[in-house]
């Protein structure tokens, strides 16, 4: 599960060149020294639709979900960062909606390494600024949250993770995802040749 990446704000601009793509408002000021690292539960950048296009904002990553508790009337609050089962009720509401999608900007990602303790294998997507995970996002009582969606692992990730990896998503289908394309069309592995295994950018 992937519960760590790394985000590089300043890359927005050429990221926007790269991909031949418009994000209508500029990146505000104070989104530009944003923390590159990413955890659960922390804010981080998202791209997402508006009424006059695309735009960055910052969100907190993790849907809470709260469950009953071990103890008798108890519950307790989850955060969850990953998306893995699209025809959940959790989550069909929100993937149904086209305003509720938006794209996670990522130059690097984590998944812990086996029987390892802390230790972490960073993935990168080499040549471009940024990537993007395909994410949902809502409304919620501590502010706007999102989490992104998973899928089957590559033969690059399947030895470090063999239960899923991000959905990576394509920049020729940053738009469709926007608009709401069936989410199951595009939760497909990411190649592994166009991916890198790296120490840390």
């Amino acid at each position: 599960m992937c519960n760590h990446y790394r985000n590089i704000p300043e890359r927005i601009s050429t990221w926007r060149e790269y991909i031949g793509w418009d994000i209508s408002r500029p990146l505000p000021p104070e989104l530009r020294s944003a923390p590159s690292e990413a955890w659960p539960r922390k804010a981080a950048l998202i791209v997402r639709n508006g009424q006059d296009g695309a735009f960055t904002d910052n969100m907190i990553w993790g849907v809470p979900l709260t469950m009953a508790g071990k103890r008798p009337d108890s519950t307790v609050t989850k955060h969850i960062t990953n998306v893995r089962n699209l025809s959940s009720p959790f989550w069909r509401s929100m993937l149904a909606k086209p305003q509720q999608r938006c794209l996670v900007p990522f130059s690097a990602f984590a998944e812990p390494k086996p029987n390892a303790g802390r230790e972490e294998v960073w993935f990168t997507v080499p040549g471009a600024p940024l990537s993007a995970f395909a994410g949902i996002w809502r409304p919620s009582d501590a502010g706007n949250i999102f989490a992104f969606l998973t899928c089957d692992p590559n033969p690059m990730i399947a030895p470090i993770h063999p239960k899923a990896m991000p959905v990576i998503l394509h920049p020729e289908d940053y738009q469709s995802w926007l608009d709401g394309v069936d989410a199951a069309s595009l939760a497909q592995p990411f190649p592994s040749q166009l991916m890198a295994i790296a120490e840390r950018e």
